[in-house]
This record gives structure tokens, sequence and C-alpha cells, in this order.
């Protein structure tokens, strides 16, 4: 394995070399090795000859700069997007933290009990230097204001000591470029309900005569960062999976429109085809006996373990709905498939949804979501990584071909069908925006009430059949 260090620098020419020697000799867990992802912010006091000279040594420091200073957090998110280990450390390069703690901050990692883990000031450490009072309560002001908002109970907020799974934290976006980077982390990673650990650790905090950097305008740049990302849902990078999972997560009203629409059809037993987020998964287990969900998405099937780890009716299991080996062992043991937001995605639809069927009970009932409107798919669409619309003839003849009986249609979110048209067609924007999504889900007791009133098809077509077989 491959623990990557990254380290954002700015100024420290006079504890540099010394402080990438002790990461360079730290202990590290067996069969591990290491890479020193270094980031010079730009330094202006010779730091930037100090780490040319280092990286040219040792083939473990990969040595990258900006153009101009940016802050802790640019540094941070282009260490990020440099790194190729297993796991990420957030390292300052001041010597205010013990590398030699390394193996602790690792062990919940690599003993499969943690997404991160925060190395806290505030446990019971080896040492810890005592330094001014109110630098102190800022800290844990600062931290227990987070925790208000991001309902976690971490001690220690703003330590640096971070560690991550990688294709975790690569999948987070960074958008702070100062220390804002430590409250949106840790509000992220909450929402994303990654499972976090806190480990005591030693500090050895220097003060601001011996070349410390955060302030009290830091500390209330930090309130604002909160406040920030607790309204906004920015969880997952643009580029990154099914876009419309990422935009649903913030959508709580949509989604429990979608459940009170879905919930009747569902039998007690119930296997969920491309699980995504669990979204729906969520909302729907609930006294059910057995209900299966499926994913493909390495990090979406990471977070459905997460989330339904102590679950005992849900089984969460990988799941390529274009292979039909991967349904084999699921094969005639459910009452319902359900299977939402998925067939726009794969390049065969009618393929998948006859291997969705081999997992019916005779007389089970297929469930489907699906976007409508071959006529509104344009740059939204694209965006989000659809191949295509679906209209209810097409969606009632190829299930007629695979042995289904359509028992119900549904048109849902009659009125997004023209918003999405405007911001496809007309406007050609290739994303939904996250605070008019916020603002339009607030308005959906309203919509779904007056939905049934209006004349044209839906944004969404629920489609229900019943596998008679063929």
């Amino acid at each position: 394995m491959l623990l990557s260090i990254l380290i954002p620098v700015y100024n420290e020419r006079t504890v540099v070399e010394r402080s990438l020697a002790a990461v360079l000799a730290a202990p590290l867990l067996e069969h591990m090795d290491r890479e020193l992802v270094i980031v010079d912010d730009c330094s202006t006091d010779g730091t930037g000859l100090i780490l040319e000279r280092l990286a040219a040594a040792d083939c473990r420091i990969k040595l990258h700069r900006h153009a101009v200073n940016q802050g802790k957090g640019a540094a941070v998110r282009t260490a990020i997007e440099k790194a190729s280990g297993d796991f990420c450390l957030v390292q300052d390069a001041d010597m205010e933290y013990d590398p030699a703690e390394y193996p602790k901050l690792l062990r919940p990692l690599l003993d499969g009990r943690a997404d991160a883990v925060f190395g806290s000031r505030y446990l019971a450490g080896e040492q810890s230097r005592v330094l001014p009072f109110w630098h102190s309560v800022m800290n844990k002001g600062l931290t227990l204001f987070s925790n208000m908002f991001c309902n976690l109970s971490v001690t220690d907020m703003e330590t640096c000591y971070k560690v991550f799974r990688t294709d975790l934290l690569k999948s987070i976006p960074i958008r702070s470029n100062r220390f804002g980077f430590e409250p949106e982390i840790t509000m992220k990673v909450s929402k994303r309900k990654l499972r976090v650990y806190e480990v005591p650790i030693s500090y050895h905090g220097r003060t601001y005569e011996e070349g410390k950097k955060i302030g009290w305008k830091d500390g209330l740049k930090a309130i604002g960062v909160i406040l920030y990302f607790w309204m906004i849902d920015d969880l997952y990078v643009p580029s990154y999976g099914r876009g419309l999972l990422n935009s649903l997560t913030g959508t709580p009203q949509y989604l429990s429109w979608l459940t009170r629409v879905l919930r009747p059809y569902l039998g007690d037993t119930v296997f969920e085809a491309g699980a995504g987020l669990g979204n729906m998964t969520g909302r729907l287990m609930g006294r059910k006996l057995r209900y299966v969900a499926g994913e493909k998405d390495a990090l979406y099937l990471h977070a459905l373990r997460n989330r339904f780890l102590r679950t005992p009716n849900v089984t969460v299991c990988r799941l390529d709905p274009e292979s039909p080996a991967d349904f084999e062992p699921w094969r005639g043991q459910f009452e319902t498939v359900l299977c939402v937001n998925l067939l726009e995605t794969v390049e065969n639809p009618k393929t998948v949804l006859q291997s969705m069927a081999s997992c019916l009970k005779p007389g089970g009932a297929l469930v489907t979501l699906v976007p409508q409107g071959s006529s509104l798919f344009g740059t939204l669409d694209q965006g989000m990584g659809n191949k295509r619309r679906f209209d209810a003839a097409q969606m009632a003849s190829m299930l007629s071909e695979l042995g289904f009986g359509v028992e119900h249609e549904h048109q849902v979110n009659k009125i997004g069908a023209l918003g999405w048209w405007f911001s496809s067609r007309v406007l050609r924007r290739s994303h939904i925006s996250r605070p008019a999504l916020k603002l339009w889900d607030k308005s959906v007791w309203l919509l779904r009430r007056i939905d049934a009133l209006l004349p044209w098809d839906g944004l969404s077509l629920v489609v229900v059949a019943r596998y008679t077989g063929k």
C-alpha cells in the first residue's frame, strides 16, 4: 500500500528541511510505502529552492508549485489531484504535528472501521504545548459551532491531521482556498455519512512570533464556511458518477414525493438495481422482510455499505446492470424489482430489463422510474450522463416484448418538464444549479398537489408492470 502525505508549504525556509526529514523517517504500518506530495504555494523566502534540492535528492518527493499564492485549501486541493496512494494524510510543514504518530492515525483505516480519521489535540495525547488561552477558545468554539451544524461530535475540527481513503477524498470537491478547508471537509464528510474516527495526537504549536499564520479573521471566515456548506449540498466533484443522484441528495421533499408514488407497488421482498447513494433505499426499506440494494459504482457502493451496515433486512451487493451474470445469484427470489433513474444511463435498456425480470418470482412486479419525453433530451441530460429519455408507448412496447403487462403509469413532476425544456433546450445548461434545486424542493408540497391538473406529460414516468413470462 501507498500513503500519500499531502504537504502545503508557504514561506517555511527555517523549518521545512527538518520537517520533511521527520516525515520521510516516520514509521508506517507494515507493507506500506510513502510519497510526499508537496505544493509550494508561491513561497517568497527561498523555501522553493530548498524544496527543489530535496526533491532532486529523493524520488519519494513529488514537488508542485503555484504561480501565485492561493492559500492552504488551494494547495491541499492541488495535492489531492496529484496523489496516487491508497490513503491521503494532510501534514503541515511547520513541525507542530509529530509524524511519529502516523501508525495510530492509519490503524482505524487499515482495520476497515473508518473512512476518515481526525487527529485530536484535545484528547489525551502524549505531549501538548500550552498555548495562549484565546487561541484554544477559538479552536474549541469553532469545533462546537461546526458540530452543531454538521451533527458530529468531533473534539478538534481544526486539526491538521486528517487521513482519508484516497478514492473518497478525490470525489469530494474542495472550494475553500485558505483555512476554510478544515470546516468544509468536516461538513462534507458529515453529509456524505462517512465513518469518522478520532485518535489523540501530540501538539507542538507555534506562537505568532514563531511563524503561526492563522488569525481571528480566519476564524470568522470559518463560521461563514460552516454556514455556507450547511445550506449548499456540494458533495461530489462535477465529473463524478451519475449526476442526478448527486443532485437528489439535496431534495428531500421531492424524494418523499417519489416514495409516496412507488411504495404502494412494492412487495415484502425487493431488489433495487442501481441503488446509487441509497436515496430511495432508505425511504422504502422499512417493514420489508428483505431488501437487496445493488450498485456498480465503487464509491456509491461504499456509501451504501456504510449507511446500511447495521440494518438487518438490507443487503448491499455489487451489481453491474449491464452484466447478466451479476443477476444470477438473485434469480427468482423477489416479489418486486425496483429501478429508479438507471435505464437512461445504460447502452441497452432492454437487456437490463430482461436481467431484472430474471430476479422476479412468478407474477412479480417491475417498478421503474425513467426520465420522460424524447423531445426534452438536451444538454442537461448529456451533462448528467444520460443517453436517452423515454416515452410511455416505447416503455410499454419494450416491456411487452419481455413478457410484462403494464398495470399502472404515473406522470410525475409536470411543472418540472417546462423548466427542464427551457434550461436544456433554450439556455443549453449542462448542470442543475444547486441553490435553485433546493428552492424548488421547498415548493414540492404545492407542486405535487397540482401535478394531476396540468395537461401535459411529466418530466418523469413511473411504470408498474407485472411479469407473466414469455
